[in-house]
């Protein structure tokens, strides 16, 4: 993206639309939504109105699921709950459903963007069910990320186990 683009993109966006943009941020995609408030994509990540805090950017590799249909965007956010031997462990917040009048190129940029992030992941079974674990990229930082995403269920003492495990076995082929 030209410079110039870039700039006039970011001078664009309607007030109160993101917080402060980090140095290197761009801005990809934006879309208003009907009530009110705007949902801005950039290379950080997404950014949502909130109704008491102003805008809020969700980090790429916090989104586990975005799916565009029926004039809306479904996203679904993660949580960090807690970091075993470099490894974080998340929680998946309920989906929300954010409707918009005219998307432009937001769902394939937050796509594209949530896609990218993923570098590999693999499903175990594990005692009461089984987990996730993905690597990911994070925008602005060298290496990828392990997380784990447990099923309802799990039981939290293996997963813990099996996450260090991992963990260090990943970070000893580095």
């Amino acid at each position: 993206m030209s410079l110039l683009r870039r700039l006039f993109i970011r001078d664009g966006l309607p007030e109160g639309a993101t917080g402060p943009l980090a140095d290197d941020e761009r801005v990809l995609a934006s879309a208003a939504l009907p009530g009110g408030g705007h949902l801005v994509a950039t290379s950080a990540g997404l950014w949502l109105p909130t109704p008491d805090d102003g805008p809020r950017r969700i980090g790429w590799h916090l989104v586990s699921k975005a799916s565009w249909g029926g004039g809306g965007l479904l996203l679904v956010e993660a949580q960090e709950q807690e970091v075993v031997e470099g490894a974080v462990v998340l929680t998946d917040l309920a989906a929300r459903r954010m409707r918009l009048g005219d998307p432009g190129r937001l769902p394939e940029v937050v796509h594209q963007r949530v896609t990218g992030s993923i570098r590999s992941r693999h499903h175990r079974k594990l005692p009461g069910g089984g987990a996730w674990f993905v690597q990911r990229k994070v925008p602005g930082h060298d290496g990828t990320l392990l997380q784990v995403r447990p099923d309802p269920g799990t039981d939290p003492a293996a997963l813990r186990q099996v996450v260090a495990d991992v963990a260090l076995r990943l970070s000893a082929s580095r």
